[in-house]
């Protein structure tokens, strides 16, 4: 929903030349008075699951389902089914990080032209040391990400090249996950707490946990944290750190309530099973059977698509947000759904894990539908909600409703600026989720979700004892529906993973400045919620778990040092940014624009002209420009806005008429000079 900071993958590469590469004869074959030289082209094998392998230097990795590879030299490459993108593996002997890249750059591809935008350096992790990544720049014309990640074990160096189109890196998202989290050094054993018993979570112990959040929360300089902490049946810890709005005394505390985002969705599968439950539904009921408008742009797709698959992320339909971000005032819960019919699948049914918001929300409207079929969507979504999970789970300040949610005791959102300063964000931008609610609109404080995962730890019961939900149904939403990385699958609006041998239950949630989690160890009877009011939240929250994890099983202490080095990458990667961009914005460049343009999907722009800046509104937005010069010469205009800043626009001409060209990684929206 909202541009996010490089994340360091410490080993996430993907690179893409159109046609191997040769290999060159060694001095010795080349000195034989035999007839010409033959090159043999290089062996490649396309594997059809995933399927385990080691580099030319031994180290274990997993080739993911559908993709080729092969051997070039001391470089292993593969090869995802789209043309055009590829990951290359260097194992190299050499001198430093500088040189290995140097070496491994000259091993796959020595004639790229591509320079560095920004170096990073990434704690020692997993069997590796010395690791750091280097990006490097693109024009908005390639669509394309390209990085190198160098990192050292074993006496050799291995470095991951990445050089993947945009489309792809986003559609194989997952697979790249599993590419990367299995890469490991050659004889390296992980860290794993299989079999260990969970320590009790005393006051020495929620003091390291606590401590590890406040910390991070004056790390990011984040304005609030809401932390709630279960254990065998019990809250543990429920507090606040920081305050609810910049500039007033109010604490944060363990119930001000905050947007949940897409924790919104595992709410909306409960409610989804508690129709199950009625026998309203199935989880193996047709769509269409129950929501006669549900259908999507490919009618094979919609024919498909049983009521699990909704919100499961494996239809195959992509991420798909800026249409409803930018144009979502007149937008109602039957607009979504009538724009579903306009989108198209760019992967195979159940092959990839692709999110969708939008298809999330018809599985929240068909509910409400189902049990409410003569109210509106949104209506009868919103009293499905109220009747069948907050009220039953004491939820008693959970709420849809935008207005009760900021009255009384809430937190205000907030962003960063292109230098760091933390701003306050118009509350008004997020009421764009509002239309696609079950996909990301639920207010919620940590108390009341504590409700819902110690539910979720008692499988299906109440504190009582009463058992609320079935637990056949209740657990069917962890259910494996699609593969999303390392050891990890996707549900219905949950994700399940195994790490350090430990069965992890979670889902996230961003919008714009606000970040939540809610994790649960089934096995351990353990759970927590974090819910935080600032944008570098998203950190925080991401971090927690393995935090979690290190107190409860005498973990290696990494999540304090992870947590440090990503408040520096994050100053880095913003200095960096910061240096690409003209501000005020090119005279230039802002003289050559329309004074309108428009786009059926995406609505219109005012440009609107000041002697010192340029904004592009959107009507729901108003965003100011700055330029940026790409390394093909062209100029884009790139937002500065704390929310939504990064949203590129690029200037071009159509049919004689200007234009201005947006894009997320799978769609491209041209609007026309009105």
């Amino acid at each position: 929903m909202r541009r996010l900071a490089l994340v360091a993958l410490a080993g996430f590469a993907c690179s893409s030349p159109a046609k191997p590469r040769p290999v060159e004869p060694t001095p010795e074959l080349a000195a034989q008075p035999a007839a010409d030289p033959v090159v043999t082209p290089p062996k490649k094998e396309t594997v059809t699951s995933d399927t385990a392998r080691t580099t030319t230097g031994g180290n274990p990795f997993v080739v993911p389902a559908e993709w080729s590879v092969y051997v070039q030299g001391p470089a292993t490459i593969l090869s995802p089914p789209e043309p055009g993108s590829s990951i290359a593996i260097v194992d190299i002997p050499a001198t430093s990080s500088a040189d290995a890249l140097d070496r491994a750059w000259k091993a796959y591809l020595p004639d790229h032209k591509w320079t560095v935008e920004n170096r990073i350096e990434i704690p020692d992790k997993d069997g590796w040391s010395q690791i750091s990544q280097t990006a490097y720049k693109t024009s908005p014309a390639e669509q394309r990400i390209v990085l190198a990640v160098p990192r050292f074990a074993n006496g050799m160096w291995t470095v991951v090249i990445i050089n993947l189109e945009a489309a792809t890196a986003e559609k194989r998202g997952s697979q790249l996950r599993l590419l990367v989290g299995k890469l490991q050094p050659k004889g390296y054993d992980r860290e794993s707490f299989a079999n260990k018993k969970a320590n009790v979570l005393d006051a020495k112990r929620i003091a390291d946990l606590t401590g590890f959040v406040e910390n991070a929360q004056k790390l990011f300089h984040v304005p609030g944290v809401s932390l709630g902490i279960v254990q065998d049946g019990k809250v543990v810890f429920l507090g606040g750190f920081g305050v609810r709005q910049v500039g007033k005394p109010a604490k944060m505390d363990g119930d001000t309530k905050m947007i949940i985002a897409s924790n919104t969705k595992a709410l909306t599968t409960l409610m989804l099973g508690k129709l199950v439950d009625e026998k309203k539904l199935t989880w193996e009921s047709p769509a269409t059977s129950l929501l006669p408008q549900f259908k999507l742009g490919d009618a094979d797709t919609t024919s498909k698509v049983l009521v699990k698959h909704l919100i499961c992320a494996c239809t195959g339909m992509p991420r798909q947000d800026l249409e409803w971000i930018v144009e979502y005032k007149q937008l109602t819960p039957d607009g979504v759904l009538a724009a579903l019919g306009g989108m198209q699948p760019t992967s195979k049914f159940g092959e990839l894990f692709q999110y969708s918001n939008v298809l999330a929300a018809a599985a929240g409207f068909l509910g409400g539908h189902v049990a409410y079929p003569k109210l509106e969507l949104g209506k009868a979504y919103d009293e499905v909600m109220r009747t069948r999970v907050f009220a039953p789970l004491g939820m008693t300040s959970t709420t849809l409703d935008f207005k009760a949610g900021q009255r009384g005791n809430y937190a205000l959102p907030y962003g960063e600026d292109l230098d760091g300063n933390v701003v306050a964000l118009d509350p008004a931008i997020n009421n764009a989720v509002i239309p696609v609610r079950p996909a990301g609109g639920i207010w919620s404080s940590a108390r009341d979700l504590l409700k819902y995962v110690q539910m979720e730890l008692a499988e299906g019961k109440l504190p009582g004892g009463k058992q609320f939900i079935a637990k056949d149904t209740l657990l069917a939403r962890r259910a494996p529906q699609v593969a999303i990385g390392q050891d990890a699958t996707y549900g219905m609006g949950l994700a399940v993973s195994t790490r350090a041998g430990v069965t992890v239950v979670d889902h996230g949630g961003d919008i714009f400045g606000f970040h939540s989690n809610m994790v649960w160890l089934p096995e351990h009877r353990v759970g927590a919620v974090i819910i935080t009011n600032g944008d570098s939240g998203a950190v925080i929250r991401g971090t927690f778990t393995r935090k979690l994890l290190e107190v409860l099983f005498d973990g290696k202490p990494e999540a304090d040092a992870d947590v440090a080095n990503a408040a520096k990458i994050v100053v880095e990667q913003r200095v960096a940014a910061r240096k690409l961009l003209e501000l005020p914005a090119s005279p230039a460049a802002v003289g050559a624009l329309a004074a309108r343009y428009g786009n059926d999907r995406a609505g219109e722009i005012a440009v609107k002209k000041t002697a010192t800046k340029v904004v592009f509104d959107f009507g729901e937005i108003a965003l100011e420009m700055a330029t940026k010069t790409n390394p093909d010469g062209s100029v884009s205009f790139v937002s500065i806005d704390a929310a939504l800043g990064g949203l590129e626009l690029v200037p071009g001409a159509k049919d004689g008429k200007k234009t201005l060209v947006l894009r997320d990684a799978q769609h491209e929206y041209v609007f026309v000079e009105k």
